[in-house]
């Protein structure tokens, strides 16, 4: 079945029989994305947040390292706009170094941020005592998020950025705000599950554009490569 008429430069028939066949993989592909957001859109909510958690914020300026106040979880979701994102960023205070699989993800996140922010609240949390965080924030450029330090309150602990021995974990979780009341909506869940052989949970992966990037190639995400902090 030929889908279209468009045709490339040199393409033979086996390729475009080949291409075909992924074609209608990648259209079965994209309505299954489809019908689980909006399956994700149906979620009924749930429990309102058991405390309205105060982080620790810095000035928008990242060369600012005095200012410091306290801004609670409800503050962060600006009028008119009742939905808030938060990552939760695997740097804890006994981390020598922040995770270099959040930090790909947080690069993403920080060019997007203007463009999502039409359309929602979004904050990185991390553990980290703030300055900490924002040295590596300003080290990386990252310019246009809210980060935000959870090391004084149990956020992490409450929604799974950190497990019961405190040790960090990367987490997306979903907050509404319906009648004045915050609740939570939805949470990166695939993490909390044992993954599929030779995958990773890839719980994230919809916002990380790096994977995405690579699945297009062939020689894909690969079996022993991951991003760092820094390259040669």
């Amino acid at each position: 079945m030929d889908f279209h008429s468009f045709r490339f430069p040199g393409e033979n028939d086996s390729y475009r029989h080949a291409r075909n066949d992924l074609l209608q993989a990648e259209i079965d592909l994209r309505r299954q994305v489809e019908k689980v957001a909006a399956l994700r859109r149906q979620l009924p909510l749930s429990g309102e947040i058991p405390e309205d958690y105060v982080f620790d914020e810095g000035s928008a300026d990242l060369s600012d390292s005095r200012t410091i106040r306290q801004v609670a979880l409800s503050q962060l979701l600006q009028p008119g706009k009742d939905t808030l994102a938060v990552y939760s960023f695997m740097f804890g205070p006994k981390m020598k170094a922040p995770c270099p699989m959040c930090t790909s993800i947080i690069d993403g996140l920080n060019a997007t941020a203007v463009n999502a922010g039409q359309r929602l609240n979004l904050a990185v949390v991390a553990k980290s005592p703030l300055q900490r965080l924002r040295t590596f924030a300003r080290e990386r450029g990252w310019n246009r998020l809210r980060l935000l330090s959870s090391a004084a309150n149990n956020y992490n602990r409450d929604y799974y950025g950190e497990d019961a021995e405190e040790g960090q974990q990367p987490s997306l979780n979903i907050f509404v705000r319906r009648n004045g009341k915050i609740h939570h909506f939805w949470h990166s869940e695939l993490v909390l599950v044992p993954s599929d052989p030779g995958q990773n949970q890839r719980h994230a992966d919809m916002i990380w554009p790096l994977w995405n990037l690579l699945d297009f190639t062939p020689e894909g995400r690969g079996t022993d490569w991951y991003p760092r902090l820094t390259y040669p």
